[in-house]
């Protein structure tokens, strides 16, 4: 009889790639995690596991039997979910994956809204950049990620994820108050920028739209704190392009400057089709699209 755990471990193979990233992933050492998939292979009878540089490939035997360990584990997460529906109202844990400025707008409203009509799930939230969020829930360290997709930068495509739009949220350039001279994009050529890490969504589209506008921007400041995004432009040390759900709906505290075409980035959540029927799933979603609504309210009185 195959292991049903140490099958979840030569996915964790196919998914991460490397048995230190498996081990850390499972929180188990290296070599908890060698012992437990040679005993599989002894179970299976093949060998599973074949070395290619610093990373290890899956053999086509360990490919069929990872094809039906995901079948088994949806199959293990849909009887969950049908005995949570079983029950009179939503229960249990959700693991939450989210992004700064989405947490910072709308983990509070989300929260209440829980504790009002669902007082009995239960949520932990983690803040994870999308991309790594996205494979972490597909590897079902998460139940639910809520994620961001930047005009021309795509975000990472699971098709075992479900994925719903929560809201089109416009981005705008930010600058000092006092800079009334500023007027457009192209106004901030010789002027520092904020912006986040390398490989970061939001970074990508910044440096195109710059770029777009005739130059190539001053990338001073770079941190994924958005609060200290705007302590810098506030100060007078740089200007950037923030989205206008982080203002949450209240007056920011900087100039906002629309851009061209009024560019938009999603956010949006992501499950496994297999729990998104689940009660208390089904509670976290409605209660982050009625924390939509309350910012989408607020924003819409302050104009």
């Amino acid at each position: 009889m195959l292991d049903v755990r140490r099958l979840q471990l030569l996915r964790e193979v196919q998914v991460r790639g490397t048995l230190a990233a498996v081990a850390a992933a499972m929180h188990l050492s290296p070599s908890a995690v060698s012992q437990q998939l040679a005993l599989l292979e002894r179970e299976a009878g093949h060998p599973l596991l074949q070395k290619a540089g610093r990373r290890v490939q899956l053999t086509p035997q360990a490919e069929i039997l990872v094809e039906h360990t995901a079948a088994i584990l949806d199959r293990i997460e849909l009887a969950e979910s049908d005995l949570q529906a079983s029950l009179d109202e939503a229960t249990g844990t959700v693991r939450i994956a989210i992004f700064q400025s989405a947490a910072l707008s709308l983990m509070l409203p989300m929260l209440r809204a829980l504790r009002e009509r669902h007082p009995r799930v239960r949520v932990t939230l983690t803040q994870r950049e999308p991309e790594t969020a996205l494979l972490e829930t597909f590897a079902r360290a998460f139940d639910l990620v809520v994620a961001e997709q930047y005009p021309g930068h795509t975000a990472p495509r699971h098709a075992d994820l479900d994925r719903v739009v929560l809201v089109h949220d416009e981005i705008r350039l930010a600058v000092p108050t006092r800079r009334k001279d500023l007027h457009a994009l192209a106004d901030t050529a010789d002027l520092p920028w904020v912006v986040e890490q390398q490989g970061a969504a939001s970074r990508h589209f910044a440096e195109q739209a710059c770029r777009q506008a005739g130059f190539e921007p001053d990338l001073r400041f770079e941190t994924a704190d958005l609060q200290a995004h705007v302590a810098l432009i506030r100060s007078g040390n740089a200007v950037a392009l923030v989205p206008d759900l982080f203002w949450q709906g209240r007056t920011p505290p900087v100039r906002t400057i629309d851009l061209p075409g009024h560019p938009q980035r999603t956010v949006f959540t992501a499950v496994r089709p297999s729990s998104a029927d689940r009660p208390a799933v089904v509670a976290v979603r409605a209660a982050l699209d009625a924390a939509v609504a309350d910012y989408v309210g607020r924003a819409a009185r302050r104009r």
